[in-house]
């Protein structure tokens, strides 16, 4: 539970960051994290197009590079993007210099005022300086689609047994998910609607 619904003590490292949306709503926030990618994303946009869903995408500003049109899918679905670094950094490992050039980088392409740090961390020094420039998002419930302990059904699991009102959910537009990500997220989004969850983007 520690790494799929991160208890109170690590949401207090950073305040102000987005953990967790209205839990007086029953919504959630979908999200997808490390494409775009031509193996993936067109199929997790087809996906979102047929439930008539709208997500938010934490890209890598590399992929972007590489992989413009699906960049350019991504936006003229009506989705919403974020930074999630040039090249899915850890900000533990990087000068706080060098780890924000590689966030400035990112954006020139990404152009968007949501960040989502990889792996889920970053140096404060990071932190407070990012939040003057983005929302900086992290998720009520990661999915591990990435997982290779995992198989789809356990994720699709977790998704039914730590989701809640106003959950950031996370999964992986990515190959390492490719697997786990086909069969959890449909069953993931069906199970969803039938419990009585909307479906929302950030502001």
């Amino acid at each position: 539970m520690l790494i799929e619904q991160p208890p109170l003590i690590l949401r207090w490292l950073y305040p102000k960051a987005l953990w967790r949306m209205d839990r007086n709503d029953k919504s959630v926030y979908l999200t997808f994290d490390d494409g775009p990618i031509p193996e993936i994303t067109p199929w997790v946009l087809d996906l979102l197009d047929k439930y008539q869903i709208k997500a938010t995408f934490f890209l890598v500003g590399d992929n972007v590079r590489k992989h413009p049109e699906e960049f350019k899918m991504i936006l003229e679905r009506g989705h919403r993007v974020g930074n999630h670094t040039f090249n899915h950094i850890r900000g533990f490992e990087y000068l706080s210099e060098n780890y924000l050039a590689n966030t400035d980088k990112a954006n020139e392409l990404i152009k968007s005022d949501l960040f989502r740090p990889p792996h889920g961390h970053m140096r404060w020094v990071q932190y407070y300086t990012l939040r003057d420039k983005y929302r900086i998002v992290m998720w009520d419930l990661v999915t591990r689609d990435y997982s290779k302990r995992l198989n789809g059904f356990d994720v699709f699991l977790k998704v039914k047994k730590y989701v809640r009102n106003g959950s950031i959910i996370t999964f992986h537009d990515s190959l390492k998910s490719e697997k786990n990500l086909k069969y959890a997220l449909p069953r993931s989004i069906e199970w969803l609607l039938k419990e009585g969850y909307t479906f929302k983007v950030f502001d």
